[in-house]
């Protein structure tokens, strides 16, 4: 075992050398916060929506996290020793880590954590396909041996890999947990937390941040507000006044309608602070008929015009979106022109009228879910069902808030008994970013994302792309990815949206980030 990238060297440094932020600041010290939407499935394994992640980065911390430029850091770790043959991973943590309960964090907590978070993420999937053996060889090391080399580990760490207690991290990752110990620099009230109201959090005051300056989801992790308060506001105007008159501190998403009223107001600050942006997409059931049959999504893809999808979300605002968006995340590495066509040639409804008619669609109902309390997927789906019946196609809309949604998408049964065939959805610019964590474009089936295609061609590339030996045989192969995604249709890729957000300038040094991040950020 040779010492090749044992990182950290201030993780050592105990949190007594990191100034800590003042504590009689009273008012200030509340941070009141709307998001995105509501926190129905506080469960970041088990669920994958954006928000769960969102509540799993406050409370729980990771092995390594992304700093500004995607790269993974040591963030629980101390850093970690790799042998000669890549074989054999072994990890240290760092000093003072604890549980929100006041237990240590050990080895193997981390090694539960690790086995939970893989069942349900592509990162991880292929590390335990990777992997003969994870063991804790003491409370603070623990050791991965594989049957094959894995160059992305510390990338999957990296992939919302959160740290739980054992015991919770034992819980089937296709159940939800049913306890919230964290291990990050804020705790979870669930004594207070409202589904549909509102979440709150404290700040833990046993947590040891790390002294780097904070960098995205890597660094320091110091919290300056005793509490934050999560208060849903599915209502965007109502949301938009409680800003204007200082009744919250920040909006995660305005609504784009009100992107321009927002940036008159007195006081408040409109930022873009997402330079990745998500890739919009619509979810497809291939288990159940008619999405069954790639004759019938190959018709609907020559259909779909993603400008519409744009303008009908986005509206007025161009420098928020981009088309054409392929199955990778435009302006990163992996996007790619291969197969375009089939989305940039001019829309010919009535030759994918045809198309449909030669699929063999038979009539069947389409259950397409629209989610009430997200305007920019309700209006994807406004668009799609109006695309639909512009196609002959008969389908049923069902509109639903997002956690009724989160939860009925699970279900593998036809749509008259709880299941779906279609909905719209968004996924952060940089999990679709390549091949190695990009659930929509797998093709594992039943052990795969919301609409379980089976794809042993993509799956083949997938592992191909993943031993690729440089990056030019990388962007070869997810080309030929993309070729086949367009013939078989795993997703249908709708275009992609930078979100703005807005706060009062009271707020500042809000760390840049797709998404909202808590630590760092402080009242003025």
């Amino acid at each position: 075992m040779k010492r090749r990238t044992l990182l950290g060297a201030a993780a050592g440094v105990t949190a007594a050398t990191l100034a800590r932020p003042s504590l009689a600041q009273g008012k200030a010290r509340v941070l009141r916060f709307v998001p995105e939407g509501n926190l129905a499935n506080p469960d970041p394994v088990w669920t994958t929506t954006t928000i769960a992640r969102n509540h799993g980065a406050m409370i729980w911390d990771m092995l390594y996290g992304l700093d500004a430029s995607f790269q993974p850091q040591p963030q629980m770790v101390a850093g970690h020793e790799l042998s000669d043959d890549r074989l054999t991973w072994r990890f240290t943590l760092r000093d003072g880590l604890m549980f929100h309960d006041g237990e240590p964090v050990r080895a193997i907590d981390c090694i539960t954590s690790v086995q939970r978070w893989a069942k349900r993420r592509p990162l991880g999937q292929t590390l335990l396909a990777r992997t003969d053996e994870m063991k804790a060889l003491d409370d603070r090391r623990f050791e991965i041996r594989l049957n094959k080399p894995y160059s992305l580990v510390t990338h999957a760490f990296a992939d919302n890999c959160f740290v739980m207690p054992e015991r919770i991290a034992r819980t089937d990752p296709f159940q939800q947990i049913s306890e919230y110990v964290g291990s990050g620099p804020f705790r979870f009230l669930r004594d207070e937390w409202v589904s549909g109201s509102k979440a709150v959090y404290a700040r833990f005051d046993k947590y040891v941040p790390r002294q780097e300056p904070p960098s995205f989801l890597a660094g320091g992790k110091v919290a300056h507000f005793d509490r934050v308060e999560w208060i849903v506001m599915p209502d965007a105007a109502t949301a938009t006044g409680a800003l204007q008159n200082a009744e919250v501190d920040w909006l995660q998403r305005p609504d784009f309608d009100l992107i321009s009223m927002l940036r008159g107001m007195r006081n408040v600050k409109v930022a873009v602070n997402d330079k990745v942006g998500v890739l919009a997409m619509l979810g497809i059931n291939h288990l159940q008929p008619p999405f069954d049959n790639p004759k019938l999504l190959r018709a609907i893809l020559s259909a779909v015009n993603q400008s519409d999808y744009m303008a009908a979300a986005v509206g007025a605002e161009p420098e928020l979106f981009h088309v054409p968006a392929g199955v990778f995340t435009p302006g990163l590495p992996m996007a790619n022109d291969a197969g375009m066509e089939v989305l940039t040639s001019p829309r010919d409804l009535a030759k994918s009228r045809q198309m449909v008619q030669e699929s063999g669609y038979k009539g069947e109902p389409i259950l397409l879910m629209s989610p009430s309390d997200y305007p920019v997927q309700a209006a994807f789906a406004q668009v799609t069902a109006d695309l639909f019946k512009q196609l002959g196609l008969n389908v049923n809309f069902a509109s639903m808030d997002w956690g009724t949604l989160v939860q009925r998408r699970t279900s593998k049964e036809p749509p008259e008994q709880g299941g779906w065939n279609v909905f719209p959805t968004t996924y952060e610019g940089l999990t679709v970013a390549d091949p190695s964590s990009h659930p929509p474009l797998r093709g594992n089936g039943a052990q795969g994302w919301f609409g379980w295609p089976t794809s042993p061609r993509l799956e083949a590339l997938r592992d191909q792309w993943m031993d690729a030996p440089d990056l030019a045989a990388q962007k070869k192969i997810a080309e030929e990815m993309q070729r086949v995604a367009f013939e078989e249709v795993p997703f249908i890729p709708l275009g992609q949206i930078y979100y703005p957000t807005a706060f009062r300038t009271d707020i500042v040094d809000i760390v840049p980030a797709s998404f909202p991040i808590f630590w760092g950020v402080k009242r003025a």
